[in-house]
């Protein structure tokens, strides 16, 4: 059983090897570990949607400037 990679980060880094040998004998730690890790590959799936959804955003609001503008034009040529 292999210590999953996010443990493998600045903030144990000077842990490392106690870090290792814990997580493959003591079952407690094992746990918050794998809570841990789960926590940050959640994070970071959430982040990329976050990430991508932000983007649509901003390509409909600059869409809706637009269309915006093109409608006021418009008024204004044939009103």
């Amino acid at each position: 059983m292999a210590v999953p990679k996010e443990l493998y980060n600045v903030k144990f880094i000077e842990y490392i090897e106690s870090l290792k040998i814990l997580y493959l004998v003591d079952d407690k730690f094992k746990g918050i570990c794998d809570d841990y890790c789960n926590s940050k590959l959640k994070t970071e799936k959430y982040k990329k949607k976050f990430e991508k959804h932000f983007q649509h955003k901003l390509e409909y609001e600059n869409l809706s400037k637009e269309l915006e503008d093109e409608i006021l034009i418009y008024l204004i040529r044939k009103g």
